[in-house]
């Protein structure tokens, strides 16, 4: 039993070791180590859950150490590499010097959503406001699709600065919109009661295979657009 009780908490702080690789991986600038590390960081995420449910543990620690991981793996990695970008954006214009550390208003949002989730009692069958793991993703895809992406419009957009500015802007907005997002775990495996969850799968396996990295963005993208319409139906019908 003392073992069980510790297996939840040693896989969050998992999570946070694999935020610190990542980290490591960004200040070196090899994105793409940094976005995998990440996306393991969130797997774990989601399984120290996935065990503390199993073995019907909860504590107030797990609970904390939890969002401590995450503001780490879905906090500053994003707001570091949005750092970077920037920083690469602005790197020939000397009266932009202090312009990338607006990308670390990214950080901010997060923490201020994690703490914000700790306390929220609405957040028990869905999500209000963007997810800080999703966000990392979409953050992190970005330098991605400037390497892999053929599209020169996707290259231009990505490598201006305001154009950042503005993703980081809606990045810190959208994780603390009062905006009702869909949970993604499947509690009962039958098509009826998933049917909103399945679709999105199917889709997000869709994006991936023809987009790739691109895919990732438009994916977190299309999550919140189902999510807003999705909303709008039911208020509709009721």
């Amino acid at each position: 039993m003392t073992i069980k009780r510790h297996i939840p908490n040693i896989i969050t702080l998992l999570n946070l070791l694999c935020g610190c690789i990542a980290l490591v991986f960004a200040v070196k600038m090899n994105f793409e180590m940094a976005f995998y590390f990440v996306c393991l960081g969130i797997f774990f995420d989601f399984f120290d859950g996935f065990f503390a449910r199993l073995f019907n543990i909860s504590s107030p620690l797990g609970l904390q150490l939890d969002s401590l991981a995450d503001m780490v793996t879905s906090g500053v990695v994003p707001g570091y590499v949005m750092y970077l970008m920037l920083s690469n954006s602005v790197n020939t214009d000397p009266s932009l010097v202090y312009f990338p550390y607006l990308a670390f208003i990214i950080t901010l949002g997060s923490c201020y959503r994690l703490a914000n989730f700790n306390i929220d009692t609405r957040q028990t069958d869905s999500f209000i406001g963007l997810p800080t793991p999703a966000n990392a993703l979409f953050i992190l895809s970005l330098p991605l699709i400037i390497k892999y992406s053929d599209s020169l419009i996707a290259l231009e957009l990505l490598t201006n600065h305001w154009v950042l500015l503005v993703i980081t802007l809606l990045s810190a907005y959208v994780l603390n919109a009062e905006i009702t997002l869909f949970a993604l775990k499947i509690k009962k495996f039958n098509l009826k009661d998933n049917l909103l969850q399945f679709f999105f799968l199917l889709i997000s396996i869709v994006l991936l295979v023809f987009f790739k990295f691109s895919g990732v963005a438009l994916i977190i993208v299309f999550y919140v657009l189902l999510s807003i319409i999705t909303n709008k139906l039911k208020a509709n019908k009721s």
